[in-house]
C-alpha cells in the first residue's frame, strides 16, 4: 500500500427499499461518504446487496441509482479500483457495471494481501453451516437457464414480482438479522474458524449479516461483519496497519 492510503469496505446498501424517498436519501449519504473517502482511498470494496434488486437485460438495466453509479464511475476514472461483490439481492449483475463503471465483479469469496496482512473477503450468503434451503435457491438463481427464462418476462411484471419478494424477505428477516445470538451461533464466524484450520487469514470481512460485528478468532485473526446502511451506515477501513469498524453520519456507536 502507498503511504497515507487506506482501503475501504462497505456492504448492504439495499438501495430501492423501503421506498423511493428513503432510498434516495440513503443514496445521497453514500455518495457523500464516497466523495470523502476518495481523497485517501487506495481501493474500495462494495461487498454485496448494494441494490435491493438488480437484473440486467441485454439492452436495459433498472432505473435509478444514477448518483451512486456516476460517483463510482468518477472514482474509477480517477484510477482508484472499485471491487463489487454480488449479493443475494443483486446476484444478477452481468457486464453493465464492468463496462460502464470499470469495476471488478466477484461472485465468490476472494483472498487479498495488503502490507503482509491476509484478507478473506466475500458477501457471506450461502457460507457456513445450515441454510440448505437458501443454498439450493441460490443455485437455481445462478443457473443460466433460470436467468434466461426470467429475462423473457416483461420488466414491468418481472421486476415487480422480484421487488415484492425482495422487500418481503428483508422485512421478515430484519429483526432476526439484527440480533447477536452469540459467537457460537454466528455461522460466518463458524465458517471462518473452519477456514483457519487450513490457512491463516488476519481478517475475514463479510456483509450479508446486517449487524456490525468484530469477533476475535483463533490465531489472532478477526471476523468483521460490515453491517448495513439502512440503520447503521457502517463500514470498515484498513490504514495499512489496523482494521477499524466505523459508522458514518450516524449516532450509533460501534
Amino acid at each position: 500500500m502507498n503511504p497515507g492510503k487506506k482501503i475501504y469496505f462497505a456492504s448492504d446498501f439495499h438501495l430501492g427499499v423501503p421506498d423511493f424517498e428513503q432510498s434516495l436519501k440513503r443514496e445521497k449519504l453514500i455518495v457523500k461518504w464516497l466523495d470523502e473517502i476518495k481523497q485517501d482511498a487506495e481501493e474500495i470494496y462494495l461487498m454485496g446487496d448494494v441494490f435491493d434488486f438488480w437484473f440486467e437485460h441485454t439492452h436495459s438495466v433498472p432505473k435509478g441509482f444514477v448518483r451512486l453509479l456516476g460517483k463510482i464511475a468518477e472514482i474509477t476514472d480517477s484510477g482508484i479500483p472499485v471491487h463489487f461483490f454480488t449479493g443475494n439481492h443483486d446476484m444478477w449483475m452481468f457486464d453493465y457495471l464492468p463496462k460502464e463503471l470499470g469495476v471488478s465483479i466477484y461472485r465468490a469469496p476472494v483472498s487479498r494481501t495488503y502490507n503482509n496482512k491476509k484478507f478473506y473477503l466475500g458477501h457471506g450468503d450461502g457460507l457456513g453451516p445450515g441454510d440448505h434451503g437458501y443454498k439450493f435457491i441460490k443455485k437455481v438463481f445462478a443457473n443460466k437457464i433460470s436467468q434466461w427464462m426470467f429475462a423473457r418476462i416483461h420488466p414491468n411484471l418481472g421486476f415487480g414480482m422480484a421487488q415484492f419478494w425482495s422487500r418481503r424477505s428483508r422485512v421478515s428477516n430484519g429483526p432476526k438479522d439484527e440480533q447477536f445470538h452469540g459467537e457460537e451461533n454466528e455461522w460466518l464466524a463458524i465458517y471462518a474458524k473452519e477456514i483457519l484450520k487450513k490457512e491463516h487469514f488476519d481478517y475475514f470481512i463479510f456483509g450479508h449479516r446486517h449487524l456490525p460485528l468484530d469477533i476475535a478468532l483463533p490465531g489472532n485473526s478477526r471476523y468483521v461483519n460490515l453491517g448495513e446502511w439502512v440503520n447503521y451506515n457502517s463500514y470498515a477501513v484498513f490504514d495499512g496497519h489496523e482494521l477499524l469498524l466505523k459508522n458514518y453520519a450516524n449516532p450509533v456507536n460501534l
